[in-house]
């Protein structure tokens, strides 16, 4: 069958969209792999399929490269937003998005897209992380990396480590190594953190399912969080990764929002 898509991106972190209000269609794993591929496919990070809800404005669907469904993505439901907009479904600024981790309230502010992102979670057994205590600041060692750990989840699993040089960490050999450790049944992303100053962090995301990515925007809610709890933040700050800056703030009454950009690449159709 002949399918339309949209290709976006918030930072450089990218996505196929997919209107399947009508349709209902989702792709099975092998598909959304094959979508992803940047050589033999269209090329991206995850699919974003958006659907009816029966209980918020719009439901949902985040499909990773890999094919896996996960809770959520704060690039994703910041392009989500704009995609409402652009293709003129919505001309509303505000919307309730139904999403494995919950309800989720993008709010649209010029071209840029405001997001309660929620509360985060520090339970061990609704992060998931294996251990009667989540860690905060607990040494890690993995191949030979002493490596101080801080798990959070932001509707999806973070484990976030504070460097002092985040430019000089080897991402592609530790991240998919912690991602997968047996401390984390569901997996986690991984956030390494080197704290500018109180009000700016740098970050560089190995993202579960999808590797090294530019831009995380719930990785960048939980780097901030973490942070703070280490006394290494203020609890609003600019968050800095690959592919650009965000806004993220924990309120005082214990919600995150993020701040930032999404942007339309092009429209086109692919035989699959």
């Amino acid at each position: 069958m002949k399918l339309t898509f949209w290709k976006m991106h918030g930072l450089g972190n990218d996505f196929i969209v997919l209107d399947s209000r009508a349709s209902g269609y989702v792709p099975r794993a092998a598909a959304a792999r094959r979508l992803c591929q940047r050589r033999l496919g269209i090329g991206a990070d995850q699919v974003l399929v958006l659907l009816r809800s029966k209980t918020a404005d719009y439901r949902l669907v985040i499909l990773n490269a890999d094919g896996g469904e996960v809770e959520m993505c704060g690039n994703g439901i910041r392009c989500l937003a704009r995609f409402l907009r652009l293709r003129r479904i919505s001309r509303r600024s505000r919307f309730r998005v139904e999403t494995l981790a919950g309800i989720i309230a993008p709010e649209i502010i010029g071209a840029r897209v405001r997001v309660n992102m929620g509360e985060p979670i520090f339970e061990p057994a609704r992060i998931p992380v294996a251990l009667p205590e989540t860690p905060l600041n607990r040494l890690l060692e993995v191949d030979g990396n002493r490596l101080y750990i801080t798990v959070v989840s932001m509707g999806n699993p973070h484990c976030v480590i504070p460097v002092e040089d985040v430019e000089g960490v080897p991402l592609e050999e530790l991240g998919p190594r912690l991602e997968r450790l047996p401390l984390f049944p569901r997996r986690a992303n991984v956030e390494f953190v080197q704290a500018l100053d109180r009000k700016h962090l740098k970050v560089r995301v190995w993202e579960r399912g999808a590797g090294a990515t530019l831009a995380c925007g719930t990785g960048a809610c939980a780097a901030l969080v973490a942070s703070v709890r280490l006394d290494l933040a203020e609890r609003k700050a600019t968050v800095s990764l690959p592919g650009g800056d965000l806004k993220i703030e924990w309120k005082k009454n214990n919600r995150v929002f993020m701040t930032g950009p999404a942007e339309m690449v092009y429209q086109g159709s692919i035989e699959i």
